[in-house]
């Protein structure tokens, strides 16, 4: 179970590789956000080491997954105006039953991006 993400670069039309993301504990009383990770995406665009969160380290509560969009379309060499119209992508969500599998991905592009709970 536990906590995934995947990342696919709609522009080029292929995983996102080499991106960076940063995963949080995010919380509502207004203490800042916890990093608990930075990794780079491998080659299908996903965690070289599996889920970001094993089922041990997976609780109730708000995550903030942070992703490298504007670095990465740089390094593919992509003109971006400066500032890039999506630079750092953050999205937060809660986990509300940690027993349940959670993954997370992103379809990306210098102009837009899409989300949703995947399985």
């Amino acid at each position: 179970m536990g906590l995934s993400t995947h990342v696919l670069d709609t522009m080029h039309g292929t995983p996102a590789a080499g991106m960076a993301v940063a995963l949080y504990a995010t919380s509502a009383d207004g203490t800042p956000p916890r990093l608990l990770r930075r990794i780079v995406l491998n080659a299908d665009g996903r965690n070289p080491d599996g889920p970001l969160l094993d089922n041990a380290s997976f609780h109730r509560g708000t995550y903030r997954l942070c992703f490298a969009v504007g670095d990465y379309f740089r390094a593919r060499g992509v003109a971006l105006p400066e500032p890039p119209f999506l630079d750092v992508v953050t999205l937060d969500f809660g986990v509300a039953d940690p027993g349940q599998h959670y993954h997370v991905p992103l379809l990306v592009s210098p102009w837009s991006h899409a989300t949703y709970r995947g399985s």
